[in-house]
């Protein structure tokens, strides 16, 4: 599982905006991202786990010190340090620091996608493209493969992957005649039936979230960040986002969804649990989510396809991070080495799988017994053909900002004011962007509204 928790919405963390202020400040010297690349052949990474050494390995994914455990006892000559930095926002923070004090930081550390164009424009990165590997490509989905290889290197590899479906209570649904919704005008349909059959509940939760936001805004067919360079277009009233504030405006006004109980809170798991939170639109992990922390819910909780728009079946992605080599790593043939096991070893991956999570990697999702796993939470359905069918429709065509940390920090004051008020999003949108056009320009770019 890898998603960001946010807390309440008025809660801006300073702290890392600071930091991040100090990322996008020395990535705006980039024209095409940076790091260092070094030649390396297999033969030499091969001879590098021969030899031995220390790794530094910081990341959060709930299997990494199995993984850990199992790459020392495949290769005894190798120690790594493992470290759990609690989660995406507070890894984020830790890194930037380090990288900004220019010591104490990992060899290798797990990255949310999102979160890679910053530290690859800040020049803290090894392209791995000259260790061979971009050869590795193929092994990967084409949505993950393209957020490590872009800015003209090959930055990490996926570790997995966030496609997204709709998570939904059977029960609940069946207990009000509720239908699963195919589009987004049904789900609109049944937002409205569940809350007229029982105010207090609702089809799902919208706590303002940007990950969310963003993920809605890419199924539509929006794309409001481009980035050439130093050269950034934000746009966020493009088509594609209309197309799905058009939908979400009125659920949002209509107080057809619960947009007070904080996602990743006490209250929102008990809501999941007691039914008053209907389903939930995320990424594959959140199956892992349920399970772990929802245990009210076994046996009633099914997964469906994302609700699209009509005559289009795109979908989306919602989190996920890759593993990368800092450029300041020692030994890079060594932790180049423990990245290629980490991420596309076949042990790894399935000590990565058993915990939960969702692989990138092609031979997996395509596997029969990856296929055919049935799940006794979600009443012995086979959830990941859901997945699989999801991730083959995820929009290849998409940017993230370079400053997204920052960006995501600051949409509690701007998007978050609509969802406070039960407002007009498209304004809060518009506040977005121009906050970032103004932050973007201060940090070096030349960023343009559209």
């Amino acid at each position: 599982m890898t998603h960001t928790t946010y807390g309440a919405r008025t809660r801006v963390a300073a702290g890392l905006a600071s930091l991040i202020v100090a990322g996008a400040a020395l990535a705006g010297c980039s024209s095409q991202g940076g790091g260092s690349s070094v030649e390396l052949s297999d033969a030499d990474l091969d001879a590098a786990l021969e030899e031995g050494g220390e790794i530094t390995y910081w990341g959060w994914n709930s299997s990494a010190e199995d993984q850990v455990a199992a790459f020392e006892d495949a290769y005894p000559n190798v120690t790594v340090k493992y470290t759990n930095t609690g989660g995406g926002g507070s890894h984020n923070l830790k890194l930037q620091n380090a990288v900004t004090a220019g010591s104490g930081g990992p060899d290798v550390s797990q990255l949310e996608y999102h979160i890679l164009p910053q530290f690859i424009l800040g020049e803290s990165l090894l392209d791995l493209s000259a260790a061979g590997f971009d050869e590795l490509a193929g092994d990967y989905t084409d949505s993950t493969w393209g957020y490590v290889s872009q800015y003209d290197g090959v930055w990490g590899l996926p570790q997995d992957a966030g496609p997204m479906a709709l998570f939904y209570n059977a029960d609940v649904y069946e207990e009000h005649g509720l239908t699963v919704p195919t589009t987004w005008d049904e789900f609109a349909e049944q937002a409205a039936a569940l809350r007229a059959a029982d105010p207090d509940a609702a089809i799902a939760g919208d706590f303002g979230e940007p990950s969310f936001t963003t993920s809605m805004i890419r199924q539509a067919g929006g794309k409001p960040f481009s980035v050439e360079g130093t050269e950034v277009t934000i746009d966020l009233q493009d088509e594609g986002t209309t197309r799905w504030t058009e939908v979400w405006n009125p659920l949002i006004e209509d107080d057809l969804l619960d947009t007070t109980t904080a996602t990743w809170s006490d209250e929102w798991f008990t809501a999941l649990g007691d039914g008053s939170i209907a389903s939930v639109i995320s990424g594959a992990w959140m199956a892992g989510v349920l399970e772990s922390s929802v245990p009210d819910g076994a046996g009633s909780w099914r997964v469906a396809p994302m609700p699209t728009y009509d005559g289009d079946d795109a979908t989306s992605e919602m989190g996920g991070s890759s593993h990368v080599v800092m450029k300041d790593s020692d030994n890079p043939a060594l932790v180049a080495a423990f990245v290629r096991w980490l991420s596309n070893d076949p042990e790894s991956v399935d000590i990565f799988m058993s915990s939960g999570g969702f692989p990138s990697t092609v031979a997996n999702l395509e596997s029969e017994e990856f296929l055919n796993a049935e799940s006794e939470y979600f009443g012995g359905q086979a959830i990941n053909e859901v997945f699989l069918a999801s991730s083959e429709a995820v929009p290849t065509d998409w940017q993230f900002l370079p400053w997204q940390s920052y960006a995501s920090s600051i949409f509690s004051d701007t998007v978050g004011v609509s969802y406070v008020q039960r407002s007009d999003l498209d304004a809060g949108l518009v506040a977005w962007q121009d906050a970032n056009v103004k932050y973007g320009n201060e940090q070096g770019y030349t960023v343009n509204g559209g």
